[in-house]
């Protein structure tokens, strides 16, 4: 494994435990693809360092199991802002004279 890789590796896994942030998150951070993340973190860190690794893939377990709760919250959030503009937008329209024909 080429010196770079084994850095980023653990660099990726130090960031993971620091912010407890999704693979998907780091990927952003990290300017790299999911599956580059996924890769150093499952395959390539146990044979760089077995207790980062598990320390890790903990945080990881962790945010899968939260998963379907993110995805909620992002729905909810998703809509309650939708509902928001609509409301928003009555008080004007009303207001607003109509033409007559």
């Amino acid at each position: 494994m080429q010196n770079y890789i084994r850095k980023r590796a653990v660099k990726i896994a130090r960031y993971i435990l620091q912010t407890s942030d999704t693979v998907r998150g780091t990927a952003e951070v990290f300017g790299i693809s999911k599956s580059t993340v996924h890769k150093d973190v499952s395959e390539r860190l146990p044979r760089i360092s077995k207790e980062l690794a598990d320390e890790v893939r903990n945080v990881l377990d962790r945010n899968k199991a939260e998963r379907h709760l993110r995805g909620g919250e992002a729905t909810r959030k998703k809509y309650a802002h939708n509902h928001e503009s609509q409301v928003s937008l009555k008080p004007i329209m009303a207001a607003t004279p109509r033409e007559t024909s």
